[in-house]
């Protein structure tokens, strides 16, 4: 199946880093997710209940970076996706966490990865 679902540019601000400092403060994350979905159902049916709900997938993202505060992207990283492919049944995904201003020369930096199979 080639099918997907995908939120871009999804703003978290957060507690995330290793330094002191950024554990008193919150920082800007943004989040890229393409999830696996079978889109015929919904397609078909025209009915919200078919399909994966992208509005409940950017709260539970939102709000399980904001309580995790990871120390490191990819642990971020990792979490959440284990988190979404459990609560939404999802059997792919690719996940992206940027997070801008870390290093002042580059726009942003981050970690993607690809967790189960399409």
């Amino acid at each position: 199946m080639a099918d997907s679902v995908f939120i871009e540019g999804l703003v978290v601000e957060t507690v995330v880093g290793v330094y002191d400092w950024e554990r008193k403060v919150d920082q800007r994350l943004f989040v890229d997710l393409e999830m696996a979905w079978d889109n015929r159902v919904p397609g078909a049916s025209d009915d919200v209940g078919d399909a994966l709900d992208y509005a409940a997938v950017s709260e539970l993202v939102t709000s399980f970076l904001q309580t995790l505060q990871p120390k490191l992207l990819e642990h971020g990283a990792e979490q959440l996706a284990a988190q979404l492919q459990r609560q939404f049944g999802i059997t792919w995904l690719a996940l992206t966490l940027r997070k801008p201003g870390a290093v002042p020369a580059a726009q942003a930096v981050g970690v993607r990865i690809e967790r189960g199979t399409r």
